[in-house]
Order: structure tokens, then sequence, then C-alpha cells
């Protein structure tokens, strides 16, 4: 019974062959089913990465049963050449759509990973999806170009074809590409997210929304400005969303009439008032120079947070208790002055022509300017 011949093969062969089959059916379905398995198991707001083989194998389609089988089970068989040649083709085909929908997927489940670590889903979402396209494209040409090459298609012209379209294209949106990659480069580098405070040369605000092409930043004036992606990269970007402390360096004046034993206590004061401000961390106080008009003092001192607003209470309380403590010296903070020393008095003409020098008492005193 099993040396029949029919249709050229005898049953061995068409048992084996049906075997293969039945076993490539049945393997494929038992991946499916435990990729399937897997997928439920996990959340599905997580996005780990051991998770990435269930994700992958969960997209199995027919595609792959008959892909193997056609190149399984005419091994078996002794076939003509076209119908081997179909057989073949119509397996290459079949892979070749399943590896592309696999290799789909991954690239999928990488960005919606990285999406969702970042939270950033439902602001740059845009920008992702052009990333999904672009490793879709990528995908799909390259499992093309494979398929076509397997079939005995020459692919030299194909590719030569490709790359002088996607030079010609590249060239005609030279711009818009230039501000896509930079728009992905933000995505991917995150320089700034959405929410970010951030300076960008004279101009500053907060990150609403990061596009294709431009960058909206709504300025603390209330007016949105408009940034192209590729100029912003281009430009020093400070980033104050990041800061995880301030610190803090300003500088007040005394007058030159101030006693040397009065200047030795202003540096000690200043570090008491720092020190009685909660959240705020003294660094130093120090007698700096000499001014045009003052003896000027520099303080360094270190917010613990990086809130605008917070620095700037504690400022005010530090300078509402450092003018308390400079009355309470009995000194007094310097302003700009300016005195005019005349050492030669000018000759006044009087009305009988007599030349006069005038008195002491009427002579040039130092005033302030």
């Amino acid at each position: 019974m099993w040396n029949d011949v029919y249709f050229g093969n005898s049953v061995k062969q068409w048992a084996l062959a049906g075997g293969a089959i039945l076993v490539t059916v049945l393997g494929a379905l038992l991946v499916l089913a435990w990729a399937k398995h897997q997928k439920k198991k996990k959340d599905p707001e997580d996005y780990p990465l051991r998770r990435l083989p269930a994700e992958i194998l969960e997209r199995s389609r027919w595609y792959l049963p008959l892909g193997l089988s056609a190149l399984v089970a005419p091994r078996f068989l002794e076939l003509h050449d076209r119908i081997d040649l179909v057989c073949v083709g119509v397996g290459v085909v079949a892979i070749g759509l399943q590896i592309g929908i696999y290799l789909a997927r991954a690239v999928d489940y990488l960005i919606e990973r990285e999406a969702h670590q970042r939270a950033a889903q439902a602001e740059v979402m845009s920008s992702f999806g052009v990333l999904k396209f672009l490793g879709h494209t990528i995908v799909w040409s390259i499992v093309l170009v494979l398929v076509l090459a397997n079939l005995g298609v020459d692919v030299t012209g194909l590719v030569a074809s490709l790359g002088v379209g996607g030079i010609a294209v590249a060239l005609a949106a030279q711009n818009v590409l230039s501000d896509l990659f930079a728009s992905l480069s933000i995505v991917l580098d995150r320089p700034f997210e959405v929410g970010d405070f951030i300076i960008v040369g004279d101009e500053l605000g907060n990150v609403e929304r990061i596009g294709l092409k431009t960058t909206r930043v709504r300025s603390l004036g209330g007016e949105q400005l408009v940034f192209s992606n590729a100029d912003l990269l281009a430009s020093r970007i400070r980033n104050y969303k990041r800061m995880q402390e301030r610190r803090i360096v300003f500088k007040f004046g005394v007058e030159y009439s101030t006693p040397p034993e009065k200047l030795r206590e202003i540096p000690v004061v200043v570090k008491r008032i720092i020190d009685e401000l909660e959240g705020v961390r003294f660094d130093r106080a120090h007698f700096a120079g000499f001014g045009d008009s003052s003896l000027d003092f520099e303080v360094v001192y270190y917010v613990e947070s990086p809130d605008y607003t917070t620095y700037m209470d504690h400022q005010q309380k530090m300078n509402l208790a450092l003018v308390e403590a400079i009355q309470s010296l009995e000194l007094a903070f310097a302003f700009p002055t300016r005195t005019l020393h005349v050492e030669t008095l000018p000759r006044i003409s009087t009305s009988n022509g007599v030349e006069a020098r005038p008195s002491d008492s009427d002579g040039a005193r130092a005033a302030p300017s």
C-alpha cells in the first residue's frame, strides 16, 4: 500500500507531505495560542521587553502555515518543475508577508513602549506616528526587495531607482524633512518635554506642543511663540524644569563711611538671616570689593526648590530682614553719588570792569549728582 503510486508519487510520499502540512498548521496554532495566553497574563498598560516575543507571535496569520507548507511539503514529493516553482513562489511571498507583519509589530511595540515610559502619547503622538510610518516603510521596503530577490527577480535596478527617488524627494523637501527629523530627535533625545519651562535666546516660556514641523511655547506675557524644530535644536536651550535647586547670587552696598568693625558684622548678620529661612542653604557672604559709590558685599545661597515663586518669596523675606538688620546696625545702604572738587576758582567781571574772585563762602562744595 505504501508503494502504490498516485499522480507520480507513492502513498508514503503523500503521507509525509500531508504530515508536514499538519505539523506546520498545528505548530502555527500552538504558537498563536501561546502568544495570546502570554498577552492576557500581562498588564495591558505595561510594556516590558520580555513581552515583545508574545506581541510579535500574536500577529501570526494564515500566511505562516501556508508559506511553511508550500516550502516543506513539496520536498517529500516529485512534482513538475513549474508546480515546484509555484510552490516556492507562494511560500516565499507568504513567509515574506508574515515576516513583514512581525517586524512592523516589533517597531510599533518599541515605539509604544517609549511613548508609555515618557507618558507622552497625547502630547507628541504625531511625532511617534511619523516614526511608525518611517519604520513601516523601511520594513516593507526591505521585505519587498528580499521577496523579489528570492523569486529570481533582478532587484539591482529597483534598488537604484529607490535610491535616486529618495534623493530627489529629500532635495525637494529638504526644509520639511529637516524639521521632521528634528522633531523625531526632540521626541527621542528629550532635550525638553511638554510642560517644561525653557529659555531659547531672548525668548522664554512653557512648552505647549511638539509638532512635526514646529514647537509651540507659551510665553510669560501670554502670547504663543512658534519655533521651527530645526532652528530650535540649533540653539542653546536652557531647561529650567529639570533644575534641582536654584543658586542665587546677589549684591548690595553700604556707604564708604561705614567703620571696619561694622563691616565685619555684616556677613555674620547675613548668614544668620539665611539660616533662619526654611528650604534655603547658606553658601557664603563676603565683603567683595570697592564700588564707585559703595562698599560692596556679595552673598550666595541655594533655594532647595526649582520653583521661581518660592525663590522670590525667600528673597523678599531676606531683603526685608536685611533692611532691618542694616538699620539696627545704624548703617545705610549706599546710593550712586559723585563729589566735585574745584581747586581754582574763576575770575568774575564786575559792572565797573574790575575782576574779582569769589569769597571762600561762595566756593563750590561737594554735592551729590
